[in-house]
């Protein structure tokens, strides 16, 4: 396998290293030859029993029949905890660094990604990674280990059945893993892309049911989500289909080596003596003990790369999976800056000079713009929806390049000194105090109530069972308006001097709005005189004396 592999890649990613899996891959052979062992020690007491011998021969092969049992399963258990650690700790990391990587690099990546995309990738994609690991790997490992020690044993027994398992091995843990594999790559694409298609279909209609219930398209969007669906559903069902044609190669492999083993032993025996049950070992032909051998050894065999077919879907989706996700990382490339800025809350300046900004196409006016904002300024953004506020607001913040331009602030860098606060931020299933304390982490309660106060949830916070320790379940635990100010209230405990706010009024009532917006202009209330406060918004006519930037 490449060494440029997405998975291999994105499996050192995780942290997960040559070595890593080995505990995992020894303790998982270790089951898979206690049942072969099993399977051969049963073989010799079924067919050497009916000779009656010594009751203590007996009993030794039953003890051991018995202490073989034992260990499978307890290997087979003890791999399955380590697997899943190995798993489960590259899980983690890899999230944990594929935020870092995101959180540090070029903001445009975040922004300009979907939202349901990048769950996908920070989900469903890295546990595909992960299952990689438990599906895949393991148990290819085991199976090919495994597969070694039957062919072994067996060329022992009889070189010729050694062969005839070997070949019949290699159609169970090779030729059927690679052509299920092969077969389902493109399904397992289409899957993933229908996957992604319903949780955009989702988000939307979870995010804006109101607004498509007004404008009478909630059943089309509904339909578009019933059709993503099925489209993902025909995906599944037809992977089920390729893989069951696939796992078909096994059991008729498994037929072939047994029956060709038995007719071996059978023909070995009969060019000796005629009769199997008159055949000696000392006579170098195949006894009953050895017979059985032969017949149950392929048996148990059969029983570790019989899975192989899952492990090599597996494997490939965890592949396609790897391939998103790390194209993201690189997508972001080498950290900017640190994934957690420290903002410099000294006033700050910040200086445009002929900006020009948007995602390839200009959004501004064909001179750029100019502006010099000092410490106390405030500075309105309106326009049409699609125009490009927000996207003015991030550039503005540093979170995007200008595509001509600059945009600098003294005496920190950019990013230290604005903060863009989303007009779709996420509330969390936390407490009211941690979901402002993620704005800034140290922030005292004093802080929090003051802040929550200013921005008119004073009486709502009083009338919380837990004060400031009520655990919200998220932004279905409050109204629009309220999960409005407390958004704002992250901006007022938050430490950048240079704020921009997307939006901060609305979802609020028709008469609070236009006060809250006048509150946030005005340099002796919510932010002071020291701070720089940016604000895109459709209400910038109850403001007066504010500069208005629009952009048509």
């Amino acid at each position: 396998m490449r060494r440029d592999d997405p998975l291999l890649r994105a499996l050192n990613f995780a942290g997960v290293r040559r070595h890593t899996p080995l505990v995992a891959i020894g303790l998982g052979a270790a089951g898979a030859l206690s049942a072969l062992g099993l399977a051969a020690l049963s073989a010799w007491l079924i067919t050497r029993a009916w000779q009656m011998p010594p009751v203590l021969y007996l009993s030794v092969a039953v003890t051991a029949v018995r202490a073989l049992g034992i260990s499978r399963a307890l290997f087979r258990y003890l791999e399955r905890l380590a697997t899943h650690d190995v798993a489960l700790r590259a899980m983690a990391t890899a999230r944990a660094r594929l935020y870092r990587a995101l959180a540090g690099g070029d903001p445009a990546v975040t922004v300009r990604s979907d939202r349901s995309a990048l769950l996908a990738r920070t989900a469903d994609d890295v546990d595909e990674i992960g299952d990689a690991v438990v599906r895949g790997l393991v148990p290819m490992a085991v199976g090919a280990v495994t597969s070694v020690a039957a062919v072994a044993i067996m060329a022992v027994v009889s070189p010729l059945s050694a062969v005839v398992l070997a070949g019949a091995l290699v159609i169970s843990g090779v030729v059927a893993p690679w052509s299920a594999a092969r077969a389902s790559t493109r399904i397992v694409a289409d899957g993933a892309h229908a996957r992604e298609r319903v949780g955009a279909d989702v988000t939307g209609l979870l995010w804006h049911a109101g607004e498509l219930t007004v404008a009478r398209r909630r059943e089309s969007a509904l339909a578009r989500l019933r059709d993503a669906d099925a489209d993902h559903a025909r995906a599944v069902d037809g992977a089920a289909a390729r893989q069951a044609g696939a796992a078909s190669l096994t059991p008729v492999a498994m037929l072939v080596s047994v029956v060709a083993a038995a007719v071996i032993a059978v023909d070995l025996a009969s060019r000796v003596s005629g009769s199997l049950m008159d055949v000696s070992s000392t006579d170098g032909a195949v006894t009953p003990m050895l017979f059985g051998v032969l017949v149950l050894l392929p048996l148990s065999s059969f029983e570790s790369t019989g899975p192989l077919t899952d492990a090599a879907i597996a494997w490939e989706r965890g592949r396609q999976s790897a391939a998103r996700v790390m194209a993201l990382v690189d997508a972001a490339g080498p950290p900017r800056v640190a994934a957690d800025p420290v903002f410099d809350p000294r006033p700050a300046t910040v200086t445009v000079r002929g900006l020009q900004w948007g995602y390839g196409v200009p959004l501004g006016p064909a001179d750029g713009v100019d502006l010099d904002l000092s410490p106390g300024d405030r500075l309105l953004v309106t326009g049409r929806s699609g125009a490009g506020k927000s996207t003015l607001g991030m550039t503005l913040a540093g979170l995007l390049e200008p595509l001509d331009g600059s945009v600098t602030s003294d005496p920190a860098d950019l990013r230290c000194a604005a903060a863009y606060f989303a007009e779709e931020a996420h509330l969390f299933s936390t407490s009211v105090r941690e979901n402002l304390r993620v704005a800034r982490g140290d922030a005292t309660d004093g802080e929090i109530v003051d802040a929550l106060t200013g921005v008119g949830l004073g009486p709502w916070l009083a009338g919380l069972p837990d004060g400031l320790d009520t655990e919200l379940a998220g932004a279905a635990s409050v109204s629009g308006g309220q999960r409005r100010r407390i958004l704002l209230a992250r901006a007022l405990v938050h430490t950048a001097p240079v704020v921009v706010l997307d939006e901060p009024t609305e979802h609020l009532d028709r008469d609070d709005a236009p006060g809250l917006l006048r509150r946030i202009c005005d340099r002796t209330d919510l932010f002071g005189p020291d701070r720089t406060v940016v604000v895109i918004t459709h209400q910038s006519s109850d403001v007066e004396g504010v500069p208005v930037i629009k952009i048509d």
